[in-house]
């Protein structure tokens, strides 16, 4: 009786947990969007800060406070649908998934009229005419795109940019996470082009010395706002309120004062960038997965074959190093263990890259090395604290000195204890490669999110993900296993 009521009380709460998170839901099922918003008193929208300037950022003035031209316009949405507008921050890549399931009523944040969005989305009317412009670096003889034959661009993902790149098999596309990045990358001579908005080229790329934007737009598109399947009553709702901001010059004003007022706003404009259509998991992708696990798995390798030699000698320097070394190891340690190693990435690729240029590849590994080496480190320390002292006793009784004591008693014993949250923290490294996506390597989770888009959906490539990374992880877990049970003096189990 007492387990079943235990059981019955653990899904009383499963329920009101699940209620909870229902109540929580900040939009409204499709079909019922306007009438929420319209109780709610508010239009909530998703939208990316890390798009910065002039889209969506914080007031330099007052942080807690967004401006932007979207902002703007939202506002003036909002205030002719008798609501206010409030902002949800969503990584970009993720908004329109995320606007599928529920998490908000509608996306707005440089959201580009496609095929493959009018397949899944409502598109409501444009608010801004975009073109695609292409940046090179300043002195080089490039004066079109296909000028750049056989070397890489970047650009961002999910993007028509984007598409347009993987449209000519000749060109390398490279594809980064924020706006300033790619150009970056592009000073440092680390790519050959970019291909972006001209509204992020103005910004960051052509107010550069070091850099060129050429003169014509390679493609043009609109910028939209992204509404549910089913809302046809909240986007015929906010074409109403945009026919009416175009109308009374409200649109115009809000252009003008963002700068972004140009010819190109009332010109008619046709098209809506390059269809591609739905890819399936077949053989190709499968090879690219595979690809994909491969760089991931190569990068862990590295990174871990530095992390080890480098995190003993932090433990020795720790537990037998005079009071220097001692603090210089600890002082190591807590600043890799207490900082996010996204954070490394980023200040390794970008941070020095005036003092030391890094391929991706070299920054990865050596950033994922360099942070896994403090871990490692007080792995080992414990090791060597754990063993008893009348090892190192007995070395010296022996007549060996202080370096054959750690080589050949101490290092070899520590190693042995070790040994499983060794294993544990290879498995952490693993996933943790992840990560380098920021600094444009395609990996196995950028490898899934780039099939999800190309599939226009995200079940079967994470499960292909989940299934490549537990193939990697397994056999080295069973291979620390077996090494375990060899390295151990009692090879029997014991008994409980």
């Amino acid at each position: 009786m007492v387990a079943y009521a235990a059981v019955n009380r653990g899904l009383v709460l499963i329920a009101l947990a699940c209620a909870l998170i229902a109540c929580g839901t900040s939009a409204d099922p499709a079909g019922q969007t306007l009438a929420g918003i319209q109780q709610r008193g508010e239009i909530t929208w998703g939208a990316d800060i890390q798009g910065g300037e002039p889209f969506v950022y914080e007031d330099p003035q007052n942080p807690s406070q967004l401006i932007g031209f979207e902002v703007d316009i939202m506002n003036g949405i909002a205030r002719r649908l008798g609501v206010k507008a409030r902002m949800v921050q969503y990584t970009w890549s993720n908004l329109v998934p995320s606007l599928e399931r529920g998490d908000f009523d509608v996306v707005m944040n440089g959201l580009e009229s496609t095929a493959e969005r009018r397949e899944r989305i409502l598109l409501s009317d444009p608010y801004y005419v975009y073109a695609e412009t292409l940046t090179v670096r300043a002195g080089e003889p490039y004066r079109s795109l296909f000028d750049l034959t056989g070397r890489s661009v970047g650009t961002l993902n999910q993007t028509v940019a984007h598409d347009i790149l993987l449209a000519i098999p000749t060109i390398e596309p490279k594809v980064y996470e924020g706006n300033e990045e790619p150009y970056r990358d592009l000073e440092l001579g680390r790519t050959d082009g970019v291909l972006l908005d001209n509204i992020i080229a103005d910004r960051y790329g052509c107010i550069n010395k070091a850099l060129r934007c050429l003169p014509y737009d390679v493609a043009r598109g609109v910028y939209v706002i992204g509404i549910r399947k089913g809302d046809a009553d909240l986007k015929k709702a906010i074409d109403g309120a945009l026919a009416e901001m175009r109308k009374d010059g409200e649109l115009q004003k809000i252009l003008e004062k963002h700068k972004l007022w140009d010819h190109r706003q009332t010109e008619q404009q046709t098209g809506g960038g390059i269809t591609r259509p739905a890819r399936s998991f077949d053989g190709e992708m499968l090879w690219q997965f595979l690809q994909a696990a491969w760089v991931t798995l190569k990068i862990s390798l590295l990174a871990f074959l530095l992390a080890v030699p480098l995190g003993m000698l932090l433990a020795v320097g720790r537990v037998y190093g005079a009071t220097p070394l001692r603090v210089a190891a600890r002082i190591y340690i807590e600043v890799f263990r207490g900082t996010p190693v996204l954070l490394q990435l980023f200040v390794l690729y970008y941070g020095l890259s005036d003092v030391i240029q890094l391929g991706p590849m070299e920054a990865a590994i050596l950033g994922l090395g360099l942070n896994y080496a403090a871990y490692e480190a007080e792995v080992y320390r414990g090791a060597l604290l754990a063993i008893p002292r009348g090892q190192s006793e007995a070395a010296r009784a022996l007549g060996m000195g202080p370096w054959q004591t750690l080589r050949h008693i101490m290092i070899p014993q520590a190693l042995r204890l070790a040994l499983p949250p060794m294993t544990n923290d290879f498995v952490s490294l693993l996933k943790d490669s992840s990560l380098v996506s920021v600094i444009t390597v395609i990996e196995l989770t950028k490898r899934m999110t780039i099939a999800a888009v190309d599939m226009r959906g995200w079940l079967i490539p994470g499960i292909a993900c989940a299934a490549m990374y537990l193939l990697l992880s397994f056999p080295l877990s069973e291979l620390a296993r077996r090494l375990e049970r060899r390295l151990a003096r009692d090879q029997r189990p014991h008994t409980l």
